[in-house]
């Protein structure tokens, strides 16, 4: 090798050398595109003084930094045109720095430098300064000298929240927009209206929030909120000062319950129903056939677009059961008017309609990418949720695309890791976390990056709260921080060095009181198995952190700090209402899980069964575990059935005298499960020779929607003796020949078979 070439190479080797040093120096999220250590430090004590361009957005950018400097060091800085006896710092602009979100940061001895061609760069700028900041309050700090000149890959970086199944106070979400906006996320889009729940005030028409914002819960409680046009003004506001934009959505024409129970002239049959305090999807759906839906709509979105600086708006159009257009007089009407072929083509209509106004108004529509189906106008924004082939239909079709299914962090985090999020390529050139992309999608997908603005993280809430939330949020959230920020990070070197600079990171989170989650599992599960012996039950938690302690109650009352704790498990002598909550730091981090226990002859007792039960839910001791299920068949307390039907025989280990048997079935027809159509009770003494004692055959309405306990129940007159029980449930195989899906994929679900 000749010598200058070599020289060369050793001097290559030496400079990366020192760029991973400066990288791994400093524990930035996300990482700075290019950082160069200097040498020494700039002393930060309440002599420094902060320099600033005069317009209104930079001085507020440089009240920004004060008050940040104030409230994490204890230091006051000033503002001044004048150098401080220490050093200075200055914020510029620069028309010569490409890029609207790029900076330039330089930290020397003598002051600190932050150079942008944007107020928005600016303040991201000032957000990298905060995070070379110590930890610390102190009447002096130091800052190592360094260089940093950055800019983003990707211009969309956001999160989603849908506060339509759970409310979040507001004081919530400004929480959740600091955290955001430390990491460079520049978009939160805001899930403001759903089948649950309506959250925005809308003056003219008010039932939106007096009805459509509240439910009633299985146990009767009302559950609800709304906020008010003063306090969506509030939350813009204080986003835009950090650089973050709100882009409201408002579901249409699906996923509208909640506004049709307050105005049931939006459906199709203007029948009265009430907000649903289950999920799913929803039949009522807004009426395309009818025009007045149109002018609500739009009186709607007239009253929302001012209320937001954003020049987006998402309408939703995900997840549209048509099954009400097709029963609608006015709706085919309509089609055939407008020679359309199917329901797919009315979506098509009515997304356009709204697009056409929404132009109108000088707002770019987003929807996710059911609003292709039937036909979309090219420049929609389309959200994308279900997979790489969505994506290049949206791109072929010539819309820019937001890249959003494989981020869905209601996803359990054992499923959707830190890691997964971190590696995830939405260029597709990587496989995805949900599908490994097809050949024809990738090829179109590489062919038309330029038409893939970001990503966004969306947290439904149907297991979302405001206690749980920010467990699944982060550290989640850090890791798509840095893949939109530096596009390049999907090697497992570059997940190491983040991992690095990640655990500097929570010492930030715990200074500003959030309850994060661990990186690739639950906060903590909770399991509960009877006593073999017959003495009660033990309590069990698998903790994601080993600081996680678990506090409970047995009457019924939320735990507190001050109540009884454990860390791994605890025996539970008596039954009643178990509450137990995960603490943290002195902090909840989920609503209390309940337990209802009973006692009865056949908890703890051997239970064989003729038809196994199915693997994706609860295995068969259940059954009698003296644990009572709820209504919600995923949690963890029901034995479940698919196409076959119940046989279960339970020893009880002696012969007994038996005053009443009981079991406990589950309807929740939108997920096919049913309840049986028969059940018979049968006793032996010998578990071979059975005697009938009682034959059940439930009286239900199949199309009933709702999610309902049966309780099946027999008490005989006089008392029987057995050793041994036997429940059969028969499932419905001769279902009305209108029910949707036919006999086929029908569930059987059963909890708690009692013997008294």
């Amino acid at each position: 090798m000749p010598k200058r070439l070599a020289v060369l190479l050793l001097l290559g080797l030496a400079m990366a050398a020192c760029a991973l040093d400066a990288q791994a120096q400093f524990n930035i999220i996300p990482q700075p595109q290019k950082i160069t250590a200097g040498t020494g430090s700039f002393t930060l004590d309440r002599h420094v003084t902060i320099a600033a361009p005069t317009d209104k957005r930079a001085r507020q950018i440089a009240d920004f930094l004060r008050g940040a400097v104030r409230a994490q060091t204890g230091i006051d800085l000033t503002a001044s045109k004048e150098g401080g006896q220490h050093g200075r710092i200055e914020l510029r602009i620069d028309p010569a720095i490409h890029g609207d979100e790029a900076y330039h940061l330089d930290v020397t001895p003598s002051r600190i430098t932050i150079t942008a061609s944007s107020d928005r760069g600016l303040f991201w700028g000032v957000q990298t300064l905060r995070q070379l900041l110590p930890q610390q309050r102190a009447a002096s700090l130091k800052i190592p000298a360094v260089r940093i000149e950055d800019a983003p890959t990707y211009a969309y970086r956001g999160v989603m929240l849908d506060v339509g199944r759970h409310f979040y106070p507001v004081s919530f979400i400004e929480k959740q927009l600091d955290a955001l906006s430390y990491y460079k996320i520049n978009t939160f889009h805001w899930h403001l209206t759903d089948d649950q729940g309506w959250r925005i005030q809308i003056k003219r028409y008010p039932k939106l929030t007096s009805v459509g914002a509240w439910r009633t819960e299985a146990d009767g409680s009302r559950y609800g909120g709304f906020y008010t046009q003063a306090q969506i003004r509030q939350v813009a506001a204080y986003a835009s000062a950090r650089n973050i934009t709100v882009i409201p959505e408002i579901e249409m024409p699906g996923h509208s319950t909640a506004a049709i129970a307050a105005y049931p002239q939006l459906s199709c049959d203007k029948k009265q129903v009430t907000v649903p305090a289950t999920w799913g999807v929803f039949k009522d759906i807004d009426c395309v056939g009818d025009p007045g839906t149109f002018t609500f709509l739009e009186n709607v979105l007239d009253e929302v677009m001012p209320l937001f600086p954003s020049s987006w708006v998402h309408i939703g159009g995900d997840e549209v059961p048509k099954d009400d257009w097709k029963d609608c007089a006015s709706c085919m009407a309509l089609m055939h008017a407008k020679g359309m072929k199917n329901a797919e083509e009315l979506q098509s209509y009515f997304i356009k309609h709204i697009q056409r106004y929404l132009v109108g108004k000088g707002k770019t529509m987003i929807g996710w990418d059911e609003i292709l189906e039937g036909g979309a106008n090219k420049n929609a924004i389309i959200e994308i949720w279900r997979g790489d082939s969505e994506t290049a239909k949206a791109l072929l079709n010539g819309n820019r695309v937001i890249i959003a299914g494989p981020f869905y962090l209601d996803s359990p985090m054992d499923k959707l890791t830190t890691k997964g999020v971190y590696q995830t390529d939405i260029t597709g050139s990587a496989a995805t976390l949900y599908s490994k992309a097809e050949q024809g999608a990738a090829q179109v997908i590489a062919a038309h990056r330029s038409q893939i603005l970001g990503a966004e993280a969306p947290l439904w809430s149907e297991r979302a709260n405001p206690l749980n939330a920010e467990s699944k949020l982060y550290p989640r959230v850090l890791a798509l921080a840095e893949n939109l920020w530096s596009g390049d990070t999907h090697s497992d070197a570059a997940w190491a060095n983040f991992q690095q600079r990640l655990q500097a990171q929570y010492h930030w989170l715990d200074a500003q009181r959030i309850t994060y989650g661990p990186q690739d599992k639950p906060v903590v599960t909770y399991s509960i198995t009877a006593d073999t012996q017959g003495d009660g039950w033990h309590l069990h938690a698998q903790r994601g952190f080993d600081d996680v302690h678990n506090h409970y109650t047995l009457d019924g009352s939320m735990p507190t700090v001050k109540s009884p704790a454990f860390d791994d498990s605890v025996a539970i002598r008596k039954p009643g209402t178990l509450r137990v909550t995960p603490f943290r730091h002195g902090m909840a981090y989920d609503e209390a899980t309940s337990f209802t226990l009973e006692d009865n002859l056949a908890r703890g007792r051997t239970v064989s069964l003729a038809q196994a039960v199915s693997s994706s839910y609860a295995p068969a001791t259940v059954l009698v575990d003296g644990v009572v299920g709820s209504t919600n068949f995923h949690d963890g307390r029901w034995a479940a059935w698919e196409d076959h039907d119940v046989d279960a025989t339970i020893d009880l280990g002696r012969s007994v005298s038996i005053h009443s048997l009981s079991a406990d079935s589950l309807q929740d027809v939108g997920s096919r499960i049913l309840p049986p159509q028969r059940v018979t009770f049968s006793v032996s003494s010998d578990g071979q020779h059975w005697t009938p004692l009682y034959v059940d055959t439930p009286k239900t309405d199949l199309f009933d929607d709702g999610q309902h306990r049966w309780l099946i129940r027999y008490q005989p007159t006089k008392a029987v003796t057995a050793r041994y029980l036997r429940v059969v449930a028969n499932r419905h195989t001769d279902l009305p020949a209108d029910f949707p899906g036919g006999n086929k994929n029908t569930w059987l679900f059963v909890d708690e078979i009692r013997v008294q």
